[in-house]
């Protein structure tokens, strides 16, 4: 597999990390160091592991996964946008500073969904023959570096509109996660 076509399978595979990593920016209050790592970190992780773990198991497994991947990957991102709606419009303040979607099953949540993807790929390089460690390596280094900028991003944004903002990032999760499921449905 040529850089290019590497990079543009990294980039693509990256989007729905940037865009959750956006909506996390603009909904979380203080956004520190720390919690960007951690997002970085795990979503970066998952994005490598997915490939991998789909190389691996072979096509006897894609079938099946591939029948409904689309529907967890919805499923988890409507579950925690909704949450994230639920906790801005009755949660108050508080919301901001209790619920932290860098830590727990939120992020395991946010990091599983935004990956699932990645599975399908490492499946397709598997019967391409391709090798797989370079290009998980390369997948799972630009979906940290995405994350880390979509949540500055996304923070920026927030600074600038509010906290009506958050039910926007809530929404954002949820529509990603709806067009996950009409792309695989048209496809």
């Amino acid at each position: 597999m040529d850089a290019v076509t590497l990079l543009g399978i990294a980039l693509a595979l990256s989007m729905d990390a940037f865009a959750v990593a956006v909506a996390t920016g603009i909904s979380l209050a203080p956004l520190t160091g720390r919690r960007v790592f951690r997002m970085a970190f795990h979503f970066g992780l998952f994005q490598a592991l997915m490939p991998i773990a789909g190389w691996t198991a072979g096509r006897v497994i894609s079938d099946f996964i591939g029948t409904f991947d689309h529907w967890v990957a919805f499923g988890l991102l409507l579950f925690v946008g909704g949450k994230m709606i639920f906790d801005v419009l009755h949660g108050g303040d508080a919301s901001r500073t209790r619920q932290d979607p860098t830590r727990g099953w939120d992020l395991v949540l946010l990091s599983i969904a935004t990956s699932i993807d990645a599975l399908a790929v490492g499946l397709s390089m598997a019967l391409l023959g391709s090798s797989i460690i370079i290009p998980a390596l390369v997948i799972g280094v630009i979906t940290a570096s995405l994350t880390a900028i979509g949540m500055l991003l996304g923070r920026k944004i927030g600074n600038l509109w509010g906290k009506r903002v958050e039910v926007v990032g809530g929404l954002i999760l949820i529509a990603i996660g709806v067009n996950i499921v009409v792309e695989h449905l048209t496809a």
